[in-house]
């Protein structure tokens, strides 16, 4: 499931991929942008913006990029066919340079805009929790701006803080043990929740098997996360599982009673 440490991990592999090089080819299979052609432009960056991707062109243009739930950006030698091929209903984008192809497979979004108008997609965002510019004070403010909220509903909020998702969000109130169904205004450290969620995103940035629990074995590598009606590794407990969040936006979360009370 892309959260904030895949996008980064992909942006770097973008960056490696396309950046400093001239395109040959751009295909978008989206129907606003079907003739679009970035052909001839050079890559000047790929940045991620908590779960957000941002390309930058020649000719101050950006493609942006979101992988949503099943999206991937699928990376080979120029020529060279992808595990998907370039062909398919299930590719969205194509980018490619005399040695890099990019697949971008099942993407969420796919909008080509300009540069100096990035903020029209990625402006609503909180800090970035991988972000050159994260400010744990901001994430605090924002999250206290509704008092009354869930505190699972509120770290889901890409509003909030930028780059959490449901993993993330069940893993850090796991250990910070507390409820996500208590109110933001009954979490008492709400800035130590914050820097839980960054130092777990910034220890699984750069690895492929993500671990919250420093353990890589199946079925220990996360508290809470997958573990619905297993023992908790802490207490011993039952694992529960719900939904948070008005219907059809509803998501799944994982903790456990006993190390998280109401």
């Amino acid at each position: 499931m892309p959260e904030g440490d895949v996008v980064y991990r992909t942006a770097g592999r973008l960056r490696r991929a396309l950046d400093g090089r001239t395109l040959t080819r751009s295909d978008f299979r989206v129907p606003r942008y079907a003739t679009a052609d970035l052909t001839g432009r050079t890559v000047l960056e790929t940045v991620s913006r908590g779960k957000h991707l941002l390309t930058r062109v020649e000719g101050g243009l950006t493609v942006h990029t979101h992988l949503r739930m099943e999206g991937s950006w699928r990376l080979a030698p120029a020529g060279r066919r992808t595990p998907v091929g370039d062909r398919g209903d299930l590719v969205r984008l194509v980018l490619a340079n005399a040695e890099w192809q990019a697949v971008g497979v099942r993407l969420g979004m796919v909008d080509l805009l300009r540069t100096d108008q990035e903020d029209r997609v990625v402006g609503h965002l909180g800090p970035d929790l991988l972000g050159p510019d994260w400010d744990p004070d901001e994430a605090v403010r924002r999250l206290l701006a509704q008092p009354g909220r869930t505190i699972g509903e509120a770290l889901l909020d890409q509003r909030n803080l930028a780059g959490i998702g449901t993993i993330y969000r069940a893993e850090t109130l796991f250990l910070s043990k507390v409820s996500p169904w208590r109110p933001v205004e009954a979490v008492q450290d709400v800035r130590g929740l914050v820097e839980i969620a960054r130092r777990l995103l910034e220890a699984n940035k750069e690895r492929v098997e993500r671990t919250t629990t420093g353990d890589l074995r199946p079925g220990r590598d996360m508290w809470v996360y997958g573990r619905a009606g297993r023992p908790c590794l802490r207490c011993g407990g039952r694992i529960s599982r719900g939904e948070m969040g008005p219907q059809p936006q509803e998501r799944l979360i994982h903790w456990c009673r006993r190390c998280q009370p109401e």
